[in-house]
């Protein structure tokens, strides 16, 4: 393979995006450097998931605007310190792409190189160790690897790895709080894990969890520069508060040298400083214990948006407490034989599902897919031999058939994809079971429900002999538009209408956007029509639902 179109440059994207949400918490757990707030993992990740919902809503496959959309939606979503680095190095894409229809080696090591010198100019103060390090060394392979004729792609991309890889190893030998904590730097390996997801994607290989001892060497005791080590003790951060917004709509007479003004004052009141963009939109952050003041100066330049300030002293007191606490809890406590572990989203269900008896509940549903480390993390806390995990959606079984792979313990995923099966599922439970029999069970418990669920239309569209319009009431069921109306109390009286029919029982589950007294009117209407039939009520707080609906 030598040349990368935009469909495969869109694949090795959402790989990367993948691998990184996939190992998360691991990189999160890297995090000493600049502050240990335990967050680059996480901050990386929601950067470059922002980053990805700007490739979906550019709906292209021209290689080019995938790299410009990449790089927007990287710089609108950039968290943290690592974050914005990561936008940077991505800005580098886009511009190396600029006007190309494919990617190829060369041009890789050229957005590679290009991404690096961005990044390097948008650190005030540049750090070698970190993962400005780990792309400019893999940067300058790349262009030593990219040399010759139609040079293999997925070799290429393996050797950039492999060079990433050695040069992580050796961040603790530059950055001294990395010697002494025994990790390597958690923002390289973070760069390192998003190739790693271009490589699978384009290969179509597995996506790989990172093992823990390839990424902490062992402590080491000698420090050469004791000066440094202090400058980073991470037992007493300097600075507090970690300050980032967007400065938007600046004013029609901010010029490009009142930006660098203002770069320029943060450095004097803080540190970690990062100011990145242009006269349409300037991404900020800074570590300052006057986050008062940064958004004063901002203030001058234009509006501000999206700000978050976050005390790293408390996170580093967190991240100690939990470490604290495991070491002190030194009895092991005996296996359970069976525990529970169910995905939703609404505070009312998820306090149904724990009336069932569900150990852990994981918030997740549409639009808000859970990881599965998030799903594995669920399954190690449960503390049982064997472990029921209910997806409860479509998009979520995979997840959760990953993690069954990576458990230590016995995982059965029921395949449940919407909420009343898996209250269902979760019903279906018997201790004098076996696993396997309980397993068989909850599978087929849910096999007669019928469910609706009432949301909105997010576009246009024709389905099922339904002309939609956004913004329409709709109710679907088995991916299908089944009722339509102006009215969520209309949509949902259609609905049971038509799922009612030889059943015993109806229940509503009433989420976001609907009072209990609306419920209750809607109850009350299904009972006057089929006096028959019974109805139940209750208060889910589902988002994105009005109602769902189960019919048995």
């Amino acid at each position: 393979m030598i040349n990368i179109n935009g469909t495969q440059f869109k694949e090795m994207l959402a790989g990367g995006a993948k691998a990184l949400e996939f190992n998360r918490a691991l990189i999160d757990e890297l995090n000493v450097f600049p502050v240990p707030d335990g967050d680059t993992g996480t901050n990386m990740s929601l950067t470059i998931t922002t980053a990805m919902r700007e490739v979906g809503l550019a709906d292209t496959d021209e290689i080019d605007k995938i790299a410009v959309a990449f790089s927007k939606g990287a710089l609108k979503g950039a968290r943290g310190n690592s974050g914005v680095i990561t936008s940077q190095i991505f800005k580098g894409f886009a511009i190396a792409l600029d006007n190309k229809t494919e990617l190829n080696a060369k041009i890789f090591a050229e957005a590679l190189k290009k991404g690096t010198e961005i990044a390097y100019s948008a650190v005030t103060k540049p750090k070698e160790g970190t993962i400005l390090t780990v792309v400019r060394v893999i940067g300058e392979n790349a262009v030593k690897f990219a040399k010759g004729k139609n040079v293999d792609f997925v070799e290429f991309l393996q050797q950039v790895i492999e060079a990433g890889a050695q040069i992580l190893a050796k961040t603790p030998e530059m950055l001294p709080v990395l010697a002494k904590a025994g990790v390597v730097d958690a923002g390289g390996q973070g760069l390192l894990t998003i190739l790693e997801g271009f490589y699978a994607a384009i290969t179509g290989t597995e996506i790989k969890m990172i093992k823990a001892d390839a990424v902490r060497p062992e402590a080491i005791s000698a420090v050469q520069n004791e000066e440094d080590m202090l400058v980073n003790d991470y037992d007493n951060i300097t600075f507090q508060y970690c300050t980032e917004f967007f400065i938007t709509h600046l004013n029609s007479t901010t010029m490009s040298s009142q930006i660098d003004k203002f770069r320029d004052y943060l450095m004097t009141i803080g540190d970690c400083v990062v100011v990145v963009g242009d006269l349409e939109l300037v991404k900020t952050h800074v570590h300052t214990n006057h986050p008062d003041l940064a958004l004063k100066a901002a203030l001058k330049l234009g509006e501000l948006d999206g700000v978050k300030i976050e005390n790293m002293v408390e996170q580093n007191r967190k991240i100690k407490g939990e470490d604290d606490s495991k070491k002190k809890s030194k009895k092991k406590v005996p296996q359970k034989d069976f525990a529970l572990v169910s995905i939703c989203a609404g505070d009312g269900i998820s306090a149904i599902f724990k009336d069932l008896m569900v150990d852990v509940v994981v918030e997740g549903g549409q639009t808000m897919n859970p990881s599965v480390y998030d799903i594995l993390g669920a399954v190690n806390s449960t503390n049982a031999k064997n472990v029921f995990v209910l997806p409860n959606n479509s998009n979520i079984i995979f997840a959760a058939q990953q993690a069954q792979e990576l458990a230590d313990v016995n995982v059965f995923v029921i395949p449940t994809t919407c909420t009343p099966e898996g209250i269902s599922a979760a019903l279906a439970f018997s201790p004098d079971c076996t696993a396997e029999e309980n397993f068989e069970n909850k599978k087929s418990s849910f096999a007669g429900v019928k469910t609706v669920e009432v949301t909105h239309a997010v576009r246009n569209t024709r389905m099922n002999g339904f002309s939609v319009k956004e913004g329409d009431i709709i109710a679907i069921a088995n991916k299908k538009i089944v009722a339509k109306s102006s009215s969520i109390t209309e949509a949902t009286l259609t609905s049971v209408r038509k799922i009612c029919a030889n059943c015993d029982m109806v229940t509503l589950y009433y989420g976001e956007g609907v009072t209990e007294a609306e419920a209750a009117h809607v109850a009350e209407v299904v009972e006057t029509e089929y006096p028959d039939l019974e109805v139940a009520v209750y208060y889910g707080g589902q988002p994105h639902y009005y109602y769902i609906l189960s019919a048995e």
